[in-house]
Order: structure tokens, then sequence, then C-alpha cells
């Protein structure tokens, strides 16, 4: 069950995603919000394993992912209709990030153009009627979920405990639909991003270490640990069984000796 706060932030962003779409803009929610939309049935794991601590709340903030060529209508809905206050000025400047406090200051809200770009990119095109986020609604797609969290060079504790009941939630297959797990696409943007793969099967190793921990403490079942662990191995099996690009092959011949993964700078708000 999920705090007051919690579910206000939930249903606050997915308002503000059907909004959008009233008047054409494509906005499309991340991260563990989006996963929580979809695992309607995780809910209670979501609780469980208490992916913020003991804190009582399971989210803080709201972050979406938008069309760059949008970004002016965008701003008009968030700013003269919605009224959130712009949390980070210097964001402004950027084509790539703008970030909102709630009118009443209940949450942050941070919204990014294009592309997730951190450690690895995870990009969504920029053509509002042929890009990404027309493939799922009110989040990105399940793999790009996916794709999100596993980019992240030293991920933490809450994004495994997400990626737990992103993986337990849904099926993996080779095709894309709205709840399931497009493997084939997976394993072909880190067929072609060896970086981006060498973190991702490290991620994945993580996640596999971590639900035998929280097994063992009584936070997920036997049958979650196992089906966790066998959708990793199926995961991997299609990035295994994917034609590495050309350029992922010669990256592959420097492995570790040079830096694989972009730094991030951490930004306030």
């Amino acid at each position: 069950m999920l705090s007051a706060e919690d579910q206000r932030i939930v249903d606050e962003a997915i308002k503000i995603v059907e909004l959008a779409e009233s008047k054409s803009i494509s906005v499309r929610l991340l991260g563990a919000l989006a996963i929580r939309t979809h695992a309607t049935a995780g809910v209670d794991l979501f609780t469980k394993l208490g992916r913020l601590g003991n804190t009582g709340h399971l989210f803080t903030d709201a972050d979406f992912i938008a069309y760059s060529k949008q970004r002016v209508k965008l701003r008009g809905l968030f700013e003269d209709q919605l009224k959130f206050k712009i949390a980070g000025y210097a964001m402004l400047a950027s084509k790539n990030r703008i970030i909102y406090s709630h009118p009443h200051d209940l949450f942050k809200v941070d919204i990014f153009f294009d592309a997730l770009d951190f450690s690895h990119p995870v990009r969504f095109g920029n053509e509002p009627k042929k890009g990404r986020l027309a493939l799922d609604s009110p989040t990105i797609t399940l793999v790009d979920l996916l794709l999100e969290k596993l980019q992240i060079h030293e991920i933490n504790e809450k994004d495994v405990k997400d990626l737990i009941v992103l993986l337990h939630e849904h099926p993996i297959n080779s095709h894309q639909d709205k709840e399931v797990i497009d493997a084939k696409y997976f394993a072909s943007t880190l067929a072609n991003d060896w970086g981006f793969w060498y973190d991702a099967n490290a991620n994945l190793d993580k996640v596999s270490t971590l639900s035998s921990g929280y097994q063992a403490d009584g936070l997920i079942s036997m049958d979650i640990l196992t089906d966790v662990k066998e959708k990793i191995r199926e995961l991997k099996r299609y990035v295994d069984e994917e034609p590495k690009s050309k350029d992922w092959t010669s990256r592959n011949k420097i492995g570790t000796q040079k830096q694989w993964w972009n730094d991030v700078e951490e930004v306030s708000r």
C-alpha cells in the first residue's frame, strides 16, 4: 500500500502526461514512478523492499522525458498552466534538461529531452511522431526503463530494487509490447556499445547477488528470487547471441584498460 504522499506523486505525474497529450505534447514518465505505474501487482513488493530505506516513502520526485522540439510548448504547460517553478536556473541554458518545483513544493520535477545521457546514453529520438515515446504511455517502454537503470556505472541499492520489481512483474520476449520487456531491442542496444554492455552485465550480476541477500533476509520469496534470476539469464542469452558491431568488437579489444563510462555531474535539486 502506497503512502498518501507517494500516491499523490503518482497521480499528479500521470495527470501531467495526460494533460500534455491533450495538447499534442509528448511527455513520458521515467524511473521508479514509471516502474510503479506498470507494476500494479508489485506495490507490496516495492514497499517490502523499502527502496528508500526507513523513510516511509518510495518516491521523492517525478522524472520525465520529452522532445526538444516541443520544449517551448512544454514550458508553457508547466510554467503558465500548471504554475511549476523553475528550480534549476542553470538548466534554462541547457538543451537537455529543466528542473521544476511543484507549486506547493510537494515534489521536484526533472524533465530530460531526447535522451538520458549519463554513464551511457539511452536515446529516444527527437521526432514527436517517430521517436520511442510513441511506443508506450504514460511511461517509456519497459525495455527503456531497463536500460535507464542498467546504464548507471555505480548503481545503488534503490535502483537494484527497482530492477527486481521490473523484472519480476514482466515477461521477456523478442518484440515490443506494453507489458513485455523487448529483449531484442535490449540486446541490439548493448551490441553497439561495449561500455554500456560491460556495465549492464555487471549491474545484472549485482541484481542477482543482492536478490539472493534479500531472499535470505525475508524481503522476497524464493519464487521471486528464482524468477528474477531466470530473467537475468534470459536477457544475457539474448545479448550473447546478438551480433556485435565493429565498434563493439574494436572496443572489446581494449577492455577496461580505458575508461568505458561517461562521468556524470551531480546536479543540485
